[in-house]
């Protein structure tokens, strides 16, 4: 990286070997949710932002540390904004896992209560159908209804074999893709005029929804590059 660049950026440093999230914005303010509340460390990321880095953050291999850099069209502002926003995404994702693995530990204790269910529907139909053909045996009508009340046994034991098989390890997957982007490096390169006043209307100097962007800039993909 030269030194005209390296004056143009702030935040952390990126390993050479890092795979390079890139977002280009026009304000750090479109990042996140304008509709939020919440102070800025807490605050959610706009839903296309998030999309973006998370389907970025995907194609990735999963062995490969992250790192997210920040194409911002104005100058650089606050001395520590680099920081506030490495704080907010991490925190952002932070969250984003501990919500994710509650809701894998809520499945799994469906998982466990729909096992116990379809186990005793089972070994009830199972009995049901034993006891049917032990009191009318050789009639195809009883071996039909056995057969019958033994399909429907099995079918009450779908849902629980489709939790413990299939359901939980996507859930888990995304759980540890959110732990490494709650933990990935973030900076932010400055693409403005050094002297503009821009960054005054900008987060975090000014508050994501006391003002509408004064303009539209979409977050989009650029190349991506493998060194810094």
């Amino acid at each position: 990286m030269t030194l005209k660049s390296e004056q143009r950026s702030a935040g952390d440093s990126l390993p050479s070997s890092c795979v390079r999230i890139e977002v280009h914005v026009g304000e750090l303010r479109q990042l996140f949710d304008a509709l939020d509340p919440s102070p800025f460390r807490e605050r959610d990321l706009d839903p296309k932002a998030e999309e973006f880095i998370v389907g970025w953050a995907k194609e990735a291999p999963r062995d490969a540390n992250l790192g997210l850099v920040i194409y911002l069209d104005r100058a650089a502002g606050l001395p520590d904004e680099a920081t506030a926003l490495r704080d907010a995404v991490q925190e952002y994702f932070k969250q984003r896992a501990l919500v994710t693995r509650r809701r894998l530990r809520e499945l799994l204790r469906r998982g466990r209560v729909s096992l116990l269910i379809g186990l005793i529907t089972l070994s009830i139909l199972f009995v049901l159908g034993d006891l049917l053909g032990k009191a009318i045996p050789g009639s195809r009508t009883a071996e039909l209804v056995r057969e019958s009340l033994l399909i429907g046994g099995w079918v009450a034991m779908w849902r629980p074999l489709e939790i413990f098989l299939y359901d939980w390890w996507p859930i888990l997957r995304e759980a540890r893709l959110f732990d490494r982007l709650a933990s990935m490096p973030v900076r932010i390169v400055y693409k403005g005029a050094e002297r503009s006043s821009a960054w005054q209307d900008d987060w975090p100097a000014a508050p994501v929804n006391e003002k509408p962007a004064k303009h539209v800039a979409s977050v989009s993909p650029r190349e991506k590059v493998g060194g810094s």
